[in-house]
This record gives C-alpha cells, structure tokens and sequence, in this order.
C-alpha cells in the first residue's frame, strides 16, 4: 500500500541518520559505501554552500581515510588541470585562489568559492603531508573547445614542432568562427561551412598513436595524457556544438558520455602508472543521479555520468544525492547574467524537498539501500528540484522540477532543511544585488 504523506514522515525520521556537524556525523555513510571505487556528491543547486561544504568534508574522509586518488568535477579539462598541479606542488600558483584562476567563463562562482578553495588548499596540504599517495584534482566537461586545441599545441611545441604544425593546421579550422564554439555549431550544421570533425578526429589519433613515444619524452606521461585528453576534448565538443542545434537531448548525451569517457581514461592512466584508482567524482544531482530513474530518461530518451557510472561499475559505484527545502542560492536570472543571491522558495507540496521538511530535522542522511519500508517509499514518483546555474523562481515548477524516483537514483541522500549561497571568491561574480525576500507564503 502506498504511504500517504502523512505517515511517511515520520517512518523518514525514525531511519534517518542526523547530520550535526560533528566529526562523526559520516561514519555511518562511510560504512554504508563500503569499498565503492567511485562515489559520487552531487548538489541539487551549482550555488549552495552546505552542498560544497559536505561533499568535501566527506571527500577528505575519503582520501585520507579510504585511499580515494582523485577528485574529479563537473569542470573543464584545462582550467582543473592547472588546479591539478597546483596540488601536486608543480606549477607557478602560489595560492588556491590563483590555481583557480583558469575558470573565468560564466559561471565563475561554480569552481572559484570560498569552499572550493579551502578544499584544494587542504589537498595541497594533503599531497606535501602523504607523498606517493598523492590525490589529483580533475575536470570531466567539455565546454573548452578552443583552450584545449591550443594546449594541444602548445604541449607538441614542447616535443614536436612539425607535429604542433600538424596540429595547429587542422585545429586552424576553427578559426573561421572566432572563439564562439556555437557560431561553430549553427554554421556547420546548416551547411554554412564544413565541419572540423575529420581535423579533430586526426589529431586525437595522432597524439594516440605516438603515445608510447612522447609519455617518455621530456615532458613525461601526465603531460602527454593532459593533450591526449584536451585533443578527445576537441573532438567531443565539436560534435556537441553541433548537436546543440539538433535538440538538447543529444547535446546532453553526447556531454553525459564524455565525461564517462573522461572518467574511463582518468582509471586506464592512473592504472597504467601501476596505482589503483578510486576516484570521487563532483557534479550536479542532474548529472550523477541515475537518469533511468527520472523522466529525464524515461521521456526525454536522456542518459547520464551516473547511469554510464553505474553500468560500467556496478558493484563499484555509490551515489549520494542532495537537497534542501529553502533558504539562499547564488544563481543567475539567465546566461552570462551576473550572480545574485537570490531566495529559495520552500519545496512544492508533494515534492521530495516537501517531504524531507517534514521530517523536521535541520539536516539528516538516508541511506536509500537500507531495505526499509520507509526508504523503499521512495521509488514512488515525486517531484525533485534540480537548480542549476540559473534560479527562475517565479516559474519553478516547469523551470526546475523533475519527477523522478529518488530511491532509483541514489544510494543515500543527504538533506539540510535551510541552505545558504555559496560565497564567490570574485565581488563581481557574486552579488549583483540581493533580491527582496519571497513574500508568498511558506505552507507547509
């Protein structure tokens, strides 16, 4: 029989683990991921400073507590890599905040926060304190078209100039559209120009081939994995630009598998090195939170990095979802549109935000494989709110709700009644000016 709303709250309660603030407060989510190799924090919003917060308090646990190798995020190749450095002790930053520098495209305020950058200051203190078990710092997206095909040859200036002439001569085709990869993607795919597919095609395989020659030369095999990736880059953004004129749910899919691609090849390289590879990976409740579990897949035909996760390792992968029912976010009104904070409306009635205030704990875990009648309630359908970069309030359940089966799309959830934004390490990326408080009435 189907729990009314009524007598499912308090079932929640009685098997939710409270979440304090004490050092404790994860053991028992430690315990419940067990030897997972892959354990994946998502975030129902890209804003929210409870969300970094915890993910990277659990993810310290995990490096120093569980031998996890790397952290890998919902960012550009290229802009993470020089994070990636910094931690490791290479590189010429000589703070977090100028590691973090490369994520100047919108949204800044995603990766370069005040907790993102407490968090690579502890694991550049990390790697000094614990050398040969050193962790690395990632980026699985794919948005660089043009900073990665000229990383690409700028490392073969370093080991090849005839092959960086190669290199700079396809990529050249790009430069038809200046650095606007979407000028790229409307021009080719309506017949405006030919596309630069074969070109980036060629030179990841080039860089593929030559593998075992250039990982020995001077600049050693991490760096020539950092090309082989930006030149894999290249090729997946090219179709994805392209794709964006074909309909989202492609463009979604063709970004969704590389980052199981760039996931993929980050355990082959680590592997190669002769070091198994545990890795937490960051990224959006959207992104992490198993698409055949919400009508992301079921309608849309949509899959994701944690559906692709999942199948590729199934008795290896952990996901933890996030969410919260109100409080602040820093968000934008529309694309490139400066940052703001701005108010989060309290979940909708029926929705899983709803359904966890009623609860009545400020914060609290589930563990969605528990095998209780309360958590299994959970695979019902209900309504789940993903804020992304952009926070449209006043147009929130088409804007932002997804039905979903939450139970099906996480093993464990971890839930704060009220959340703040995140703080920008940019004053021009944070706060445009903060919004009057919503004045339509909470409802419970």
């Amino acid at each position: 029989m189907t729990r009314t709303r009524s007598d499912l709250a308090p079932a929640l309660r009685a098997v939710s683990h409270p979440l304090t603030g004490a050092s404790d407060d994860d053991d028992g989510l430690l315990e419940s991921i067990g030897d997972a190799r892959f354990v994946l924090i998502g975030e129902a919003s890209h804003g929210t400073h409870e969300f970094y917060r915890e993910r990277a308090r659990l993810t310290r646990r995990l490096i120093e507590e569980r031998g996890f190798t790397a952290v890998a995020v919902e960012a550009d190749w290229p802009d993470a890599y020089r994070v990636n450095r910094f931690v490791r002790g290479q590189g010429e930053d000589g703070s977090a905040p100028e590691a973090l520098g490369d994520f100047q495209r919108f949204p800044r305020w995603m990766w370069r926060n005040e907790d993102v950058g407490h968090f690579v200051d502890w694991l550049r203190g990390h790697n000094e304190r614990h050398p040969g078990a050193e962790a690395g710092f990632y980026g699985l997206d794919l948005y660089s078209l043009h900073r990665s095909t000229r990383e690409v040859v700028a490392y073969l200036e370093a080991v090849d100039p005839e092959a960086a002439g190669r290199a700079r001569k396809r990529y050249s085709c790009f430069d038809h559209f200046g650095e606007n990869p979407q000028a790229y993607g409307y021009a080719t795919e309506y017949g405006r120009r030919e596309p630069c597919e074969d070109a980036a095609v060629a030179q990841l395989l080039e860089l593929q081939h030559r593998e075992a020659e250039l990982a020995h030369g001077p600049l050693g095999g991490d760096e020539h994995f950092f090309a082989e990736q930006n030149a894999r880059l290249a090729k997946n953004a090219e179709n994805y630009y392209r794709a964006m004129f074909r309909g989202r749910d492609e463009s979604w899919n063709i970004r969704d598998t590389h980052m199981a691609e760039t996931l993929e090849a980050l355990v082959e390289h680590g592997e190669g090195q002769g070091r198994p590879q545990k890795i937490v990976v960051w990224a959006h409740n959207s992104h992490l939170g198993d698409a055949r579990a919400s009508e992301m897949g079921w309608r849309r035909g949509e899959l994701n990095l944690g559906q692709l996760t999942r199948e590729r390792w199934p008795d290896d992968t952990y996901i933890i979802g996030l969410s919260t029912h109100h409080g602040t976010v820093t968000a934008s009104d529309d694309w490139d549109e400066p940052a703001r904070t701005k108010r989060v409306r309290p979940g909708l009635e029926g929705s899983l935000e709803a359904l966890c205030h009623e609860v009545g704990e400020a914060g609290f875990w589930l563990d969605l494989r528990a095998g209780n009648a309360a958590t299994d309630a959970l695979r019902e359908e209900r309504l789940q709110r993903f804020i992304g970069v952009i926070y449209r309030p006043e147009t929130e359940r088409w804007s932002h709700y997804v039905q979903t089966r939450p139970a099906d799309m996480y093993d464990a959830l971890l839930y704060f009644d009220e959340t703040s934004a995140v703080v920008p390490l940019d004053a021009d990326a944070g706060d445009a000016g903060d919004e009057v408080p919503d004045t339509y009435p909470v409802g419970e």
